[in-house]
């Protein structure tokens, strides 16, 4: 790629020998003509797919099918001929003062706008450098979008260069003789600028020789172009893996292996051993070797142990781990977690584990931050033993907290910790406006299947929510099956029963059916068998859909049965049998695995 950089005035060239030759028509020449006519074909498949493209600018993963015969006829051009070098005018690209294109073309200017003089096609140009390349040419730098030459330098196109020239200035000379002068210098450089050798880091290389040579009546120079073939990104990641092995893998064990050899040595400075491996700490946390900082702290566990928790090696292992806690090093860590998948995370895990239980609160703030789900899981985890000893900086920001999702972190510890009082802290948490924190506490305190939680449950189905209240239902036969069906069927006979929502009265009829019990069976089938009179027809039909969903609330073979004998009675309204059948498919599916039973499910 080319690079550009700025400087003062320039006084004007020499004139060559060669400068007032007359030059020579190239479509006098057949092979000019030839390789002026391959070029126009490649310029002519370009810009009919350019306008393609500008039609379904919404359709990206076509881009490359509608440049396919570009790069084709562009290939077939650097087969025969070399690279393809355009020179770049306001209105066209040219070659051998040719224009390419047809019809005037608004992205040639965009190029020349920026600076961009040559642009160089070579070979082996592939269709995804070439989708790349018409991108850029299309994107408006008027619209916010970035200028050309950045976005082609962060390209990385590994057969294409573009040479730049910026700011050249003549004194006493016209526009029209400084570009002459410009055009000179710029293609001296092209010819001039190359390097042959075998090195993927190869650059073009200037020498003040050749400036004296070629350049005599040049005093000064406001601009250089430099070409060359940069750095592949294989090649940059590869070097960039190298320095990090090299600091990770050998430098920085050496130097823990060194310290160590010092402090076994005899040093009893706590204050200079602290400061020392303070310092090593920073460096690892800026390297993310959570690793080597949990080696360390092994290898000083193990000495603590030889030389005894009162020894200046007890006291510099506190120190170590009351640094790594502290709230900038926490932060640090922090960040770490915010933006990064971690390539082992059992390290990090080892890390915070280290960390003593002060460091709850600070923990709980990074946690408040994190976005990526396993991070935060992570995180979760380890927190658990710390709130099975130590529950109340949990249950404080619990209370104090109103993020939705810090909320549920938190459930998830309270929860996994298994402390004896942790009904108390999620029956706070049953007062929250959060309907979603709500339904999750609910359903982890159904678990505890204990007199207690199932006390906290049955409150709920007088909850003024009516999702609570439904979800209260629905788990209380998890607890008794007798007593569900007790204080459901309570709530059934109550004459505020009518007046609440469908969904809610399915619901509870549900929830009676999941109970299996005999009386349940019996209850719905008397509604079943209730005939419809001349003024109560309405509610004969809705209490025969609510017993058909209390039917459809246990899997059961029992239940299976009855729907079907409903799918088939012709006494009963159509609705009653379109949702006998619905119901049974889903319980065929309970039990069998199959959604609906061919002969039966449909009518």
């Amino acid at each position: 790629m080319a690079a550009r950089a700025p400087a003062p005035p320039l006084k004007p060239i020499a004139d060559s020998p060669n400068a007032s030759t007359a030059p020579v028509d190239p479509m006098s020449d057949p092979a000019l003509k030839k390789q002026v006519e391959a070029a126009r074909g490649v310029a002519f498949h370009l810009l009919k797919g350019i306008k393609v493209i500008g039609m379904y600018r919404h359709n990206e993963a076509k881009y490359g099918e509608y440049l396919q015969k570009a790069c084709t006829a562009l290939n077939e051009y650097t087969t025969q001929y070399g690279p393809l070098q355009l020179k770049v005018e306001l209105t066209n690209f040219t070659l051998h003062k040719q224009d390419l294109f047809t019809e005037d073309n608004p992205i040639p200017y965009k190029f020349y706008k920026d600076g961009i003089r040559q642009l160089i096609f070579r070979a082996g140009f592939t269709v995804e450098e070439l989708t790349m390349f018409t991108v850029i040419s299309l994107s408006d730098p008027d619209r916010g979008a970035e200028d050309l030459n950045n976005q082609l330098w962060r390209a990385q196109m590994p057969h294409f260069e573009y040479i730049m020239v910026e700011g050249f200035k003549m004194d006493e000379f016209s526009e029209e003789e400084v570009q002459v002068e410009v055009d000179k210098v710029v293609d001296y450089l092209q010819r001039r600028l190359r390097s042959n050798n075998d090195d993927y880091l190869r650059f073009a290389r200037l020498t003040e020789a050749d400036l004296e040579i070629k350049l005599e009546d040049v005093e000064q120079m406001r601009g250089l172009v430099i070409t060359g073939v940069t750095a592949t990104p294989d090649l940059k990641a590869r070097l960039q893996k190298d320095v990090h092995e090299e600091e990770n893998m050998r430098l920085f064990p050496k130097l823990i292996s060194a310290v160590f050899q010092v402090v076994e040595s005899g040093i009893d400075d706590a204050e200079l051993l602290t400061d020392m491996f303070t310092q090593l700490l920073d460096a690892m946390l800026l390297q993310e070797d959570f690793a080597l900082i949990n080696q360390v702290v092994l290898k000083l566990k193990a000495m603590e142990q030889r030389s005894g928790k009162d020894s200046p090696i007890g006291h510099l292992l506190t120190a170590f781990v009351s640094r790594m806690g502290d709230e900038q090093r926490v932060n640090r860590v922090g960040d770490v977690l915010k933006f990064s998948k971690l390539k082992h995370p059992q390290d990090m895990v080892r890390y915070l584990s280290n960390l003593g239980r002060e460091c709850a609160p600070l923990l709980l703030d990074v946690l408040e931050v994190l976005e990526l789900p396993e991070n935060r899981t992570l995180l979760c985890d380890v927190l658990v033993p710390v709130a099975k000893e130590h529950p109340e900086p949990f249950v404080d920001r619990i209370r104090a907290t109103e993020r939705p999702q810090l909320q549920r972190d938190l459930v998830y510890i309270l929860d996994r910790s298994n402390h004896p009082e942790k009904l108390k802290f999620f029956q706070a948490l049953l007062k929250s406006k959060n309907l979603a924190l709500k339904l999750e506490v609910m359903g982890i305190i159904a678990k505890g299947r204990t007199g207690e939680a199932r006390n906290m449950i049955t409150s709920l189905l007088t909850d003024p929510i009516m999702q609570v209240r439904i979800q209260a239902a629905r788990v209380l036969p998890e607890f008794d099956r007798e007593k569900a069906f007790v204080e459901l069927m309570k709530l059934v006979k109550d004459h505020d029963f009518e007046e609440k929502k469908p969904e809610e009265r399915e619901a509870l009829y549900t929830a009676i059916g999941s109970t299996g019990l005999g009386g349940a069976i019996t209850y719905f089938s008397q509604l079943l068998q209730t005939k419809a009179g001349l003024f109560n027809k309405q509610k004969v039909t809705t209490d025969k859909l609510l017993a058909v969903a209390g039917l459809g609330g246990a899997p059961t073979i029992q239940n299976a049965k009855l729907l079907q004998e409903l799918t088939e009675d012709k006494a009963q309204p159509p609705e009653v049998v379109k949702a006998a059948r619905i119901h049974l498919a889903r319980v065929r599916k309970q039990l069998f695995g199959n959604t609906e039973h061919p002969e039966h499910a449909h009518g």
